[in-house]
């Protein structure tokens, strides 16, 4: 059990047996590519293409929002946070897990019943629609383009690591096959085909996941003290306590407080996850989603517990952070030293899978969000063919987000992928949430609160991460060698999430727009009850 990999060993040991991992990536590719194609020849209308004819059952669509969410941050990101930083790591893996709840109680079975196919139904339902789709829609795409980033610089590291490339033009190559391919699955599958993507990654995952926590602590004697004991051996005492990562200084501390409210409250905002609720026929069919998808990311976060510090004992943190992807490279070192190429490749197409199935996920939500919101209601006003207008408008723009997602994937690799997740997640839970909770549960709230809370909270987000230590400043900022980092915290949250809230009431308070009491009325009932749900979803 010592450890056996030098940073030398890593590159060429996994590109000498770069074909079968080549191999394993296009069975899966092959794979899901016939389910794809078999899922689009029933994708007639728009409530297909978005929302998978609504066929899916909670059981289903559960197992498919695992899919969605158990990114490449969570087996990749927070596996190597772990294996580096110990108990600060584990903490995103909380953070992710506890967010659950929110959605659940608050958003998840409401949302059923008062929307369509996307956050813009709900928020413009008694709202002016123009103004508030508009900005329901950038909102969506400024989310999913953040998530987006995370995702294929994972596809660029982790490919570095399993073919030995560690040129950046090589890398750049990976990044651009992975756009492709993700832009085929949402032209031909639709929703559907996503869907069905996203349940067999969640179920390879989550089966790759228990193969290898099961391995690593039978090699302990299924002693899981003997792991940490022997990972803190290799690692230093310093994994087993608090504050590795977050524990230094008084910033520190507050940007982990930071992190936790982004990841915890971000969850509920996120318009991926959002526009999965749709695809079920029921509100009760959405609820039992998501507790399914509760179940399952709880147990895979309880693997990333063992996996992470299997990493750390087994193959050690200085190999992890001098390989190809850094600490991305954890879990797919680990494989390799545990299992050997084999497992190493199946592990690394199950991780890629999992970068697939999520952008195409965020894919087809972003150009769902812009085709329904902004080209359907705001600039045909609702005046538009399903089959023809609004689904084709939809695919263009799925091309035209998976192209800008390359570039920014190119500009983005090399960053640590559970970080830039974070991001997003501040924007979701500063920009969409309190927008969503104020339509939901008040009354006297208003379009002009609604345009404050989302443009406001978008702002705030974006202009307090451009001028945070993620961005410059330091050795692990995107740009090292430039500092404009005037705001202390890498994470936004504790400011940007108060303050949207706080826009919100205020643009509704000195508005003089009136509330619409009969639609306030029709959305709540609808909301609760779910009584004329299936009428507004059905034309």
């Amino acid at each position: 059990m010592n450890v056996a990999l030098s940073p030398l060993a890593a590159t060429p040991a996994t590109a000498q047996n770069s074909w079968l991992n080549i191999g394993i990536f296009a069975l899966f590719v092959a794979v899901t590519m016939v389910v794809v194609f078999r899922a689009s020849r029933n994708t007639k209308t728009a409530a297909d293409y978005y929302a998978g004819g609504r066929a899916f059952t909670g059981p289903q669509n559960g197992i498919a929002i695992a899919g969605d969410y158990l990114s490449a941050a969570s087996f990749l990101g927070i596996a190597g946070a772990i294996a580096v930083y110990g108990y600060d790591g584990f903490l995103y893996s909380i953070g992710f897990l506890v967010a659950w709840l929110v959605a659940l109680l608050l958003v998840a079975e409401l949302l059923r019943n008062t929307g369509k196919y996307t956050m813009g139904d709900v928020l413009s339902f008694r709202m002016k629609e123009r103004p508030v789709r508009t900005a329901a829609s950038l909102s969506t795409l400024a989310v999913t383009f953040f998530y987006l980033l995370a995702q294929m610089a994972g596809a660029g590291g982790l490919v570095a690591l399993l073919l030995g490339i560690s040129s950046k033009t090589g890398q750049a190559v990976v990044i651009a096959v992975v756009g492709a391919l993700m832009i085929v699955y949402v032209l031909v599958g639709g929703m559907k085909g996503t869907t069905w993507v996203q349940i067999i990654k969640a179920a390879l995952l989550i089966a790759g996941a228990f193969v290898m926590t099961v391995w690593v602590l039978g090699m302990y004697g299924f002693n899981l003290s003997g792991l940490l004991g022997h990972a803190a051996d290799v690692a230093g005492p310093s994994v087993l306590d608090p504050g590795a990562q977050y524990g230094k200084t008084g910033t520190s501390k507050l940007d982990f407080i930071s992190l936790g409210i982004a990841l915890v409250l971000g969850t509920a905002g996120l318009p991926h996850v959002l526009m999965r609720f749709y695809t079920v026929p029921t509100a009760k069919e959405a609820r039992r989603s998501v507790v399914w998808a509760i179940w399952l990311i709880g147990l895979f976060y309880l693997f990333t517990l063992v996996l992470g510090y299997g990493a750390g004992a087994l193959v050690g943190p200085d190999v992890i952070k001098e390989a190809p992807g850094g600490v991305n490279s954890a879990a797919p070192l680990l494989a390799l030293e545990i299992g050997g190429p084999l497992l190493l490749g199946f592990i690394a197409a199950v991780a890629f899978a999992t970068i697939l199935a999520v952008v195409a996920g965020l894919t087809i939500t972003a150009s769902a969000s812009f085709a329904h919101d902004i080209y359907a209601n705001v600039i045909k006003k609702g005046k538009v063919d399903d089959k023809n207008g609004e689904v084709k408008v939809a695919r263009i723009t799925a091309v035209v987000i998976g192209i800008v997602s390359i570039f920014g994937g190119i500009a983005a690799n090399g960053q640590n992928v559970a970080f830039l997740v974070a991001l997003a997640f501040a924007v979701a839970a500063s920009a969409n949430l309190p927008t969503l909770l104020y339509s939901l549960f008040w009354k006297r709230f208003n379009t002009n609160g609604a345009l404050w809370s989302i443009y406001g909270g978008l702002a705030i987000t974006i202009v307090l991460i451009v001028f945070s230590p993620a961005v410059s400043g330091n050795k692990e900022a995107m740009f090292p060698a430039l500092d404009f980092a005037l705001f202390p915290l890498k994470n936004p949250g504790l400011v940007s999430i108060p303050l949207s809230f706080l826009l919100g009431y205020i643009g509704t308070v000195v508005s003089k727009d009136k509330t619409n009491e009969e639609k306030y009325a029709e959305m709540e009932v609808r909301s609760l009850t779910g009584a004329g749900a299936e009428k507004a979803v059905s034309h």
